[in-house]
């Protein structure tokens, strides 16, 4: 079975400001009347690739720059849309998204959106308007989402840190975003996410943003404590183990689209917590790139069978 756990769907009522906020307005973005994000193409995409089930998603970068009661309003209506999608349709399971940071309203809608109406876990932006998941008001959430047994996803947001610099040759999306999530994931392991929740199901979606080629780095940066002073401070400590040891924990998703960095990530947290993604749509023409590239890691049967739909299976308890 091919589970797609990384395929983004927007409800009809936002089609028109798809690529039309300030955010891709400042990136010179179109939508030239395109909205490939649509449950519709979403299906017909599971046919022609031949993919079983998609987990559907909407990492809701509209949250930047609202005040929190039109933030919650959003989450609502966009909850509510993947629930109804997922019980229309047999192959489709849906995510909740939500402001980690946002305080009781935001857990509350986000226990409902799990427990009432049967989504399988979250979506966060790895940034939102300058904070980061290691911030102490996310932790609330972490809990709930570790009590209610269910993944948090991280997914970088539109635009990062670095923007002034990323707005030529859609550099916010191929190197922006991805330094955004491996930012954003380096913090939480040095931050002792692991080691302040039990039990927490972390993903990272695009490799985890190219972590892993920089968890030997992470690693010595705490192994050489004092001797590395001159590197600036490692305080106050907040974990037992390398940051590797946390990597491991974690789950990794595979869009990429490129078969090297894949096997690093594959190899880094092993088969059993990889998981099968394209992000597509919206970037639909890369669907099949995003099977063939599973195949092309040259995975026995048994590992295959885990990272193309078991694990995800497993994870979301479907």
């Amino acid at each position: 079975m091919i589970i797609d756990f990384h395929t983004h769907v927007l409800p009809p009522e936002e089609f028109g400001r798809f690529a039309g906020s300030d955010q891709h307005a400042r990136l010179g973005a179109s939508s030239k009347g395109k909205v490939p994000q649509s449950i519709e193409h979403v299906l017909a995409a599971q046919d022609e690739s031949g993919i079983d089930a998609t987990v559907i998603s909407n990492p809701l970068n509209r949250l930047r720059g609202l005040d929190p009661a039109k933030q919650l309003t959003l989450v609502e209506r966009h909850n509510r849309y993947m629930a109804s999608e997922q019980d229309k349709h047999s192959s489709i399971y849906g995510m909740a998204g939500t402001n980690p940071y946002g305080g009781e309203p935001f857990l509350r809608e986000f226990e409902r959106a799990v427990t009432q109406d049967g989504l399988k876990g979250a979506w966060i932006t790895s940034s939102l308007d300058g904070h980061y998941p290691d911030d102490e008001e996310a932790l609330p959430f972490f809990q709930l989402a570790a009590s209610l047994d269910v993944p948090v996803v991280i997914h970088p947001p539109l635009v990062g840190f670095g923007e002034e610099r990323m707005r030529d040759y859609r550099l916010a999306s191929s190197i922006g975003r991805p330094m955004d999530n491996a930012l954003a994931i380096a913090r939480l392991i040095v931050r002792g996410i692991f080691e302040k929740v039990s039990g927490l199901k972390l993903v990272g979606t695009h490799l985890g943003g190219g972590i892993c080629e920089m968890i030997g780095r992470m690693d010595y940066a705490y192994t050489l404590q004092d001797e590395a002073s001159f590197l600036g401070s490692y305080t106050p400590m907040l974990i037992k183990h390398p940051p590797s040891h946390y990597l491991k924990k974690m789950y990794l998703e595979s869009t990429c689209y490129h078969a090297p960095a894949a096997r690093c990530a594959l190899e880094t947290v092993g088969a059993e917590h990889f998981l099968f993604g394209t992000d597509a749509p919206p970037l639909l023409p890369l669907k099949k790139e995003g099977v063939a590239l599973i195949k092309a890691l040259g995975l026995g049967p048994d590992d295959e069978r885990k990272v193309y739909g078991e694990n995800a299976k497993a994870l979301l308890k479907i």
